[in-house]
């Protein structure tokens, strides 16, 4: 990416093993992340050019001499994280946070929106599944690198149970992924704040109760009068700008809880009392260790227990990659996959 709204596909130098911990992936899917939306529409122009994607699977070409736990030819799933899996922060299961680790196109690594890619602490990152590149279940393990993980941290770090009403805001990917996560983790109740009926249906079919189109002052009224005038227990924030953390602290009951996995577009916030305080509201969310719940996830959908690929509504190839980002923003597509 060189700049808002300007993505090129170029030849670069093949990926290679760097370091003894290093591997080197060829990408079998990849995809274009939300995220990825907010430079895409604010990146200065010249500012670049920055290697774009951090969601792949795909097999193993090559790894360095320290790398024991996975080898050539293995299919893997890389959360859109590296790390070492050892060190304290990642014991403590939060891997974006990893003393070794960081994130895929920044830092020299390069990003997954590629024919190939190398992945640092490659023994603490990769996680083979036992699948071949023609599997049916692509498109779910590639949602499993990302997007459903990070709508389930959403809803884990919520502490969503069956006894919890749960308000998702935002019907883009991460937003119907915490619905079905927050339907996996007991939630009976859950309302989705969004207005593209494509989407929300996709979210009722992953177990939404309720969709409230209104936005504002307006949206807020009606999720209180879906919950008695009492409010949710947990609100799902995954959207990032301001209006959404505002809806998010007007629908909370007391004593609730808003999780935000949208990457916040603000750098200040209403934390005092008419907002948070004076509710007793805990906020919390951040950048979603998919490494912790990895295993769980794959397991999930190789028994057939979710289907979080679905939020996959078009493939186009690696070429067609500006194309995917031109989809995405226009809302023509909820989440555009991309094959090398």
């Amino acid at each position: 990416m060189y700049g808002a709204g300007d993505v090129r596909v170029e030849n670069v130098p093949d990926a290679a093993v760097q370091h003894p911990t290093d591997a080197v992936v060829r990408v079998v899917r990849t995809c274009v992340c939300g995220s990825d939306l907010h430079p895409y529409r604010s990146m200065p122009a010249g500012s670049g050019p920055a290697p774009m994607g951090h969601e792949f699977v795909g097999v193993v070409e090559e790894t360095g001499s320290d790398v024991s736990t996975v080898k050539r030819g293995d299919f893997v799933v890389s959360p859109f994280a590296f790390s070492d899996n050892t060190c304290a922060f990642c014991g403590d299961g939060f891997h974006t946070a990893c003393v070794n680790g960081g994130f895929y196109g920044a830092g020299g690594v390069g990003g997954a929106q590629a024919e190939a890619i190398r992945v640092p602490q490659a023994d603490g990152t990769l996680v083979t599944a036992p699948v071949d590149e023609n599997s049916e279940l692509l498109d779910s393990l590639l949602a499993i690198t990302d997007v459903y993980l990070t709508g389930y941290h959403a809803a884990v770090m919520g502490k969503v149970d069956e006894r919890t009403t749960v308000t998702v805001i935002g019907d883009g990917a991460v937003g119907v992924s915490a619905v079905l996560a927050a339907k996996q983790l007991g939630a009976s109740r859950i309302i989705l704040m969004g207005r593209h009926s494509g989407r929300t249906d996709l979210g009722r079919e992953f177990g939404a109760t309720d969709v409230v189109a209104e936005r504002g002052a307006e949206g807020v009224a009606k999720v209180r009068e879906l919950t008695g005038g009492e409010g949710s227990h947990v609100v799902l924030e995954a959207v990032g700008y301001l209006p959404a953390y505002e809806q998010a602290y007007g629908v909370v009951r007391p004593g609730g809880v808003i999780s935000r996995v949208g990457v916040p577009q603000y750098d200040e916030a209403p934390v005092g009392f008419g907002s948070l305080f004076g509710k007793n509201v805990t906020l919390n969310g951040g950048p979603a260790p998919v490494r912790a719940y990895i295993e769980q996830g794959l397991a999930d959908v190789l028994e057939g227990r979710i289907e979080p690929g679905r939020v996959f509504d078009r493939v186009v190839d690696l070429d067609d990659a500006a194309e995917a980002y031109r989809a995405m923003d226009a809302r023509e597509s909820l989440k555009v996959a991309v094959t090398p």
